[in-house]
């Protein structure tokens, strides 16, 4: 084991300054940095890896919880009105004594993804690492807000398939471009049309949506408000407010409707 003088010595090497010379300032968010040296690559398997069940099942951790795990995967054009519609139903979901996490883009790209940028590159392993970690959060009986451009319909399907059928429920936000554009909270429409921002989803970056989203939300016609019952009672009707799924008879019909 090291002593203690020279753990400090080799503490000391490190750059007190979050700054170096290989980072950059990401012009889409002049507030975060983003390291030149590190991209995204292609996950290697490994095939001396063996998977460990856990000792306690999800079924037992919906129990306690007295809510089945998912994840409500908000998608839609920057401005659609993803994060405030899933901040506004986890608050619902709270108040009514539900566990849940928020994953939001902008945050995300703050530690878990702060080395990824904005190439189709990066952006298929920004979704991936954060279906990765849906999944786990689901498994563990969460009720899991995703709010996320992914841009790519392929990419959101990755995710469904890596989770058990029913767990993910695609929420697209489908707003025209032109009122996102006239939203513009961060004005990143303005610096795209000015050509200071390559690559925006929306302008000169395709956005492909969802053929068969659970639910499709209008946000130029409907309240904040109202969008969140709505996914309240989807919530409710497929049976993820109560540790009991509902009984097949019922599921039968919701299917049907």
């Amino acid at each position: 084991m090291r002593s203690s003088s020279t753990w400090i010595k080799l503490t000391s090497r490190v750059p007190r300054h979050p700054l170096s010379a290989r980072s950059t300032r990401c012009l889409a968010y002049p507030h975060r940095v983003h390291s030149l040296a590190l991209t995204a690559t292609e996950p290697k398997a490994c095939s001396n890896i063996t998977w460990h069940e856990g000792a306690v099942q999800r079924r037992d951790k919906e129990k306690l919880l007295n809510q089945r795990g998912c994840v409500l995967w908000f998608t839609g054009l920057s401005g659609s009105g993803k994060s405030t519609v899933a901040c506004t139903l986890e608050h619902a979901l709270v108040q009514r004594g539900h566990l849940t996490t928020l994953l939001d883009g902008d945050n995300v790209r703050h530690g878990l993804n702060s080395n990824l940028g904005f190439s189709q590159q990066d952006r298929e392993e920004n979704i991936r690492r954060i279906g990765e970690v849906s999944k786990l959060l689901v498994e563990s009986g969460l009720i899991t807000l995703a709010s996320f451009i992914s841009p790519y319909e392929q990419d959101r399907n990755r995710v469904r398939l890596r989770l058990e059928p029913g767990d993910f429920i695609e929420v697209y936000m489908k707003t025209p471009l032109a009122v996102c554009e006239q939203r513009d909270p961060k004005g990143l429409y303005k610096l795209a049309r000015a050509g200071k921002l390559k690559g925006f989803t929306g302008i000169d970056d395709p956005y492909e949506p969802p053929s068969n989203a659970e639910v499709v939300l209008e946000s130029d016609k409907l309240s904040v408000e109202a969008m969140a019952a709505e996914l309240l009672i989807f919530l409710d009707s497929r049976g993820f407010l109560s540790s009991i799924p509902p009984a097949s008879g019922r599921c039968a019909q919701l299917g049907a409707s």
